[in-house]
């Protein structure tokens, strides 16, 4: 594989923080608002970046918004950042995306979890591949929604192009048969946040993508040092710092039968009360209820009060 490949596998050996979207009333992107988190992570010693991912609302943004969004992202940050930008959809608009991802520079592709509803591991297995022909860049595939077999995880990481796993099922034990059929050379990233990523260093894992350290960069940074010293105790503590707003995230919010509904919302009045860029969202996602917002920022300061202990 060629240098640039191995730059990513080793960015992704560390915190993965997303750049989420800020939209005004209008529902407009505010770009500025993405240039000013990018920075301010970067400063706090992220150096790696998921663009137009899940969290960023992917599936809101048109074609061309992404690839405003990860030009945005591309430009904000320094050289020596990395930047995955995420691809999905038919095999057309994910070849499409590739390309313009390409002319500006993305570091990676993170292909995004199919959301065909009729899906087959061996037809997954040639998408992949198509999207691999069509660029040099390296793919990190997003596995989440469905429950593949340890086979289909040992082949994904056979193609080519493909420097990393992003693993987002909430199975340690497949993820401990999946890294061991797979490559040696694929980095095993934590797609669940910090909440899993004590359970999922021990079996295999070599980074974690963030949750509560989209805002809060420093917890992410400190439980990544500890795992990769074996400081299991202070990882614990660490992650258990996390878990309310984390569980948080996951709740229905108001009028709604849906569990995850209020993530995004919630991470994004996070922002705000870091002093960071939130903005609103697009449905189908809706805002925090005044409620939850009452909610959010009592969890926050539990959270700011327990990172001052564990970090001083």
């Amino acid at each position: 594989m060629t240098v640039a490949a191995d730059d990513v596998r080793e960015h992704l050996r560390g915190v993965a923080v997303g750049l989420l979207t800020p939209f005004d009333d209008e529902g407009r992107i505010i770009h500025e608002d993405i240039r000013e988190n990018a920075d301010t992570l970067s400063s706090a010693g992220i150096e790696t970046f998921l663009a137009t991912a899940n969290i960023s609302e992917y599936h809101s943004l048109s074609q061309d918004e992404r690839v405003a969004v990860a030009e945005t992202s591309v430009d904000a940050l320094p050289d020596d950042a990395c930047v995955l930008a995420g691809v999905g959809g038919s095999t057309a608009n994910a070849i499409e995306l590739i390309e313009r991802y390409d002319e500006i520079g993305v570091d990676a592709m993170m292909i995004m979890p199919p959301d065909h509803t009729y899906i087959h591991e061996r037809g997954l297995l040639e998408y992949y591949r198509k999207l691999d022909a069509a660029t040099e860049t390296p793919l990190v595939p997003y596995v989440r929604g469905f429950e593949p077999s340890v086979e289909y995880l040992g082949d994904l990481t056979r193609i080519d192009g493909v420097v990393g796993i992003k693993y987002a099922l909430p199975d340690p034990i497949k993820l401990g048969a999946g890294v061991a059929a797979g490559a040696d050379d694929v980095v095993w990233v934590d797609g669940l946040a910090e909440p899993y990523a004590v359970s999922f260093w021990a079996e295999g894992v070599e980074g974690f993508s963030a949750g509560v350290s989209n805002f809060r960069p420093e917890v992410g940074l400190a439980l990544f040092d500890a795992l990769s010293s074996g400081d299991w105790e202070r990882a614990r503590e660490l992650r258990n710092a996390c878990l309310p707003y984390q569980q948080f995230r996951e709740e229905t919010g108001q009028d709604n039968a849906i569990s995850g509904a209020i993530s995004v919302s919630a991470v994004k009045k996070a922002l705000e009360l870091a002093g960071l860029n939130g903005g609103n969202v697009r449905e189908p996602i809706q805002p925090l209820s005044d409620a939850d917002e009452r909610r959010a920022e009592a969890l926050y300061q539990q959270l700011d009060d327990d990172l001052e202990r564990l970090l001083e």
